[in-house]
């Protein structure tokens, strides 16, 4: 694996899911560290910054991504040797998430119940930690989930639960709301938080949030804290990703104009909590919690 091959992984969504990013990424950062590590310090700082700036532009709403890459390079200059302390704080990266999958599905699944359908939107293996877990605890219960145009990511999510003997239905994604109206729960991941409590996901969240809303059907984001979008603390607002409009039409006419944005914000209110390592808690309670316990996270 080389470090190209990493960013165009990054790049063309062949690595899903912002954990699974943010790990690609550190590897790429410690592919260029081993392959350098006997240049001076000075020069070896210079190429994993050119490093961290070239992945950070793979996908631009990944929270999660810029701060597992700070976390890795920060201060690195007040080390002896950068390569062994990187490779010792890849490790805790990996610690840490390993760790938050298992308390999410423990905090998440207790929100599960017999006899319960639970909507889910995407591929986010946060939930699908949840479900499993659920199922593992020997509840009995049915998933909905869409099939998440135009790149299919519900298909993985149908098939991860179907491996795992869980009773599943896709619906086409213009069916959503009949989904909604026969479910109990939604469950969907997060790419980013804000400051404000927003929760980023994928494009259609806030639309299927709305109509869960409408019936009465609790919405819960299970997420790392680490997608915590530190930068919004001080008003830099979040870019919202935008894909190539071949994923949807490859051969459009040309005086077609299509509009394909990977995410978009959940407000705050539509989110009955939030599932992270830290707990449940409504948004804006989860926002002051990661500052008291990552504080470095949300230092410019």
């Amino acid at each position: 694996m080389s470090f190209k091959r990493i960013v165009n992984d990054i790049k063309t969504i062949k690595v899903q899911g912002a954990e699974a990013v943010a790990e690609a990424a550190a590897k790429g950062i410690l592919l260029l560290a081993r392959r350098n590590k006997t240049l001076r310090k000075d020069k070896l700082l210079k190429i994993l910054s050119r490093g961290r700036d070239i992945l950070l532009k793979t996908r631009p709403t990944e929270p999660c991504m810029w701060n597992v890459l700070n976390f890795l390079l920060k201060d690195l200059v007040l080390e002896h040797d950068v390569f062994n302390a990187l490779l010792e704080r890849f490790s805790y990266i990996r610690q840490h998430f390993n760790e938050v999958k298992e308390k999410v599905a423990l905090f998440g699944s207790k929100k599960i119940k017999n006899g319960m359908v639970v909507f889910t939107h995407c591929h986010s293996s946060s939930v699908i930690s949840v479900l499993l877990k659920a199922k593992e605890q020997g509840k009995e219960f049915e998933v909905f989930n869409t099939e998440t145009r135009p790149l299919f990511q519900g298909r993985i999510t149908a098939k991860e639960l179907a491996k795992a003997g869980i009773k599943v239905t896709m619906f086409i994604d213009a069916a959503a709301r009949i989904a909604l109206k026969n479910a109990d729960l939604m469950l969907i991941g997060a790419d980013a938080i804000t400051v404000e409590g927003k929760v980023i996901n994928k494009i259609g969240s806030e639309l299927l949030a709305i109509i869960a809303d409408k019936y009465d059907v609790p919405v819960y984001s299970c997420t790392d804290s680490w997608k915590f979008d530190g930068k919004s603390i001080y008003g830099v607002p979040i870019e919202i990703e935008r894909r190539s409009e071949k994923e949807v039409w490859p051969n459009k006419p040309r005086n077609v104009l299509i509009e394909n944005p990977a995410f978009e914000k959940v407000d705050w209110k539509l989110i009955t909590g939030v599932v992270s390592e830290l707990g449940i808690h409504r948004p804006e309670i989860l926002v002051e919690e990661i500052k008291r316990v990552y504080p470095w996270i949300v230092r410019r």
